[in-house]
């Protein structure tokens, strides 16, 4: 096993709606995660991609009057464009419709289920939500409803492909017991726990052909069509080689880290680990699940009219601004609310008259005082030590997935530059002039340090700073830079 090596994926947007800044929560999260690695020279694989196939899909492109294939390539680009506009970092981009690199991969996983006697046909009568794609058992409604979709099932009746869920409850308690399968946070593992002590149920894993058209066919029965849960989770070993290139799926499975939502928990940490148990491949080693974003305390939805698109919202606050406000506002794992109010506070405190101020002082004055050496002999120990502990404090808080106390340990850090240069006063002209470059020499030491450790999260602004403060050699060169982040009226 490749110990220098980083796998982390998100789950794959359903493309029957456009994307709303709920959806790019996940992304940001999982990009600050995989750059972080690259950062500790780890060898990352980036993975996200498009869920493209399923009924869903199917009536949404026909409400449009296009065919479904035109309708997902449409769908498809759209959240390919949000790699630009959130300053995402992904390294493949892998869709379901993908005949080349997905369908291998999923009739393979198909055929080794079956190899495995996990797969049987029945007749099955249960309650449906469309929304989920999901069979739904009475037990998971919540007054006759969907708790997710706050929609009543319909009653169905059909002849289908099932897993054998049900034989895998026991060794998946146990690698999540054990920590092999890690589930942060803690209350998602012991949500999952409780469903495996109540008992896992078999699942539907196909649907009849003539209801369902829209998908990759059942391999040696075309009369069914593989269901969308069959489909879509195993992109996460289709896109790495799995049905085409063994060496790179061992070069990349499992998994460092699967980013989901808490709403396919079920989906991610017993029926998916379950077919990789059943195919003979490792499960994942840790999945990290983010809680569900709020608009002003409002669930996101059409029929209230509060969608707000990541374009939206980045055209108006630039990018790393949105970036900022997921990571540090949002809970990591609990669920998070966006307001345009707040948004603007932590612009202002943060962004305007903490970063951007702090960045713009330290260049103006070197600006003014001309060229400062760099000779770490200036360094004093109060500002080396405060480095170094925000460096182990980003480390620790990132091991467990609180990006928002990474970016804490970042601002006490320029709290600290803050008060050094109120305290050195390098403009004053009393200070002697190897004074005042002792004092300039650590405070680009902390703005340099700053933007390292912001790369992950802000790497615009990282970019621009690091283009600013250059340190070669015997000499720093500094250009002046411009406020970072403009303060909002």
């Amino acid at each position: 096993m490749n110990a220098d090596k980083f796998y982390i994926t998100t789950t794959l947007p359903y493309v029957n709606a456009d994307l709303h800044i709920g959806h790019a929560l996940e992304f940001v999260q999982a990009d600050a995660l995989a750059r972080h690695q690259r950062q500790h020279g780890k060898s990352v694989f980036f993975l996200t991609g498009t869920d493209e196939h399923g009924l869903k899909v199917a009536r949404t492109a026909q409400e449009y009057g296009k065919d479904p294939k035109r309708f997902v390539d449409e769908m498809s680009r759209r959240v390919k464009g949000l790699k630009k506009i959130l300053n995402l970092s992904w390294d493949f981009f892998i869709r379901t419709t993908d005949v080349k690199n997905h369908y291998p991969g999923a009739i393979k996983l198909w055929r080794q289920l079956e190899k495995s006697g996990d797969l049987y046909k029945k007749t099955y009568r249960g309650l449906y939500c469309a929304g989920c794609e999901a069979f739904i058992s009475d037990k998971e409604l919540e007054d006759g409803t969907c708790p997710i979709h706050q929609k009543e099932p319909e009653l169905v009746e059909e002849e289908n492909y099932f897993f054998r869920l049900s034989a895998y409850g026991k060794a998946l308690k146990k690698k999540i017991e054990s920590g092999e399968m890690r589930i942060v946070p803690q209350t998602r593992a012991n949500e999952i726990l409780a469903l495996m002590d109540r008992g896992l149920e078999d699942v539907s894993f196909s649907r009849p052909r003539v209801k369902l058209s829209w998908g990759i066919p059942v391999p040696g029965d075309d009369s069914q069509t593989m269901y969308v849960w069959a489909d879509a989770l195993t992109n996460y070993i289709s896109a790495i080689g799995y049905g085409r290139d063994e060496k790179e799926l061992e070069r990349w499975w499992p998994a460092d880290v699967q980013v989901l939502g808490k709403d396919v928990l079920r989906f991610h940490a017993a029926i998916w680990p379950a077919m990789l148990l059943s195919a003979g491949l490792p499960v994942p080693k840790t999945l990290f699940v983010h809680g569900f974003l709020t608009i002003d305390g409002q669930k996101i939805s059409k029929s209230l009219g509060n969608v707000i698109a990541p374009s939206e919202l980045v055209e108006q606050y630039g990018t790393d601004a949105v970036r900022h406000y997921f990571l540090r506002e949002i809970s990591p794992v609990g669920d998070g609310d966006f307001s345009h109010e707040r948004f603007r506070q932590r612009y202002n405190g943060d962004l305007a008259n903490g970063l951007g101020n702090f960045a713009a002082r330290v260049t103006g004055l070197c600006g003014q005082f001309g060229k400062v050496q760099n000779d770490f002999a200036m360094m004093e120990l109060a500002a080396e030590q405060k480095i170094k502990s925000t460096a182990t404090a980003i480390e620790n808080a990132m091991k467990e997935f609180r990006f928002n106390d990474a970016l804490v340990a970042v601002w006490n850090l320029l709290a600290f530059g803050d008060a050094y240069v109120n305290e050195k006063k390098p403009w004053d002209k009393a200070n002697t002039h190897a004074q005042t470059e002792k004092a300039l020499y650590n405070l680009l030491m902390v703005l340099n340090a700053v933007a390292v450790f912001l790369e992950p999260f802000l790497p615009d602004a990282s970019k621009k700073i690091r283009a600013h403060v250059v340190i070669k050699g015997k000499s720093i060169r500094v250009k002046t830079l411009l406020p970072l982040f403009p303060r909002l009226e």
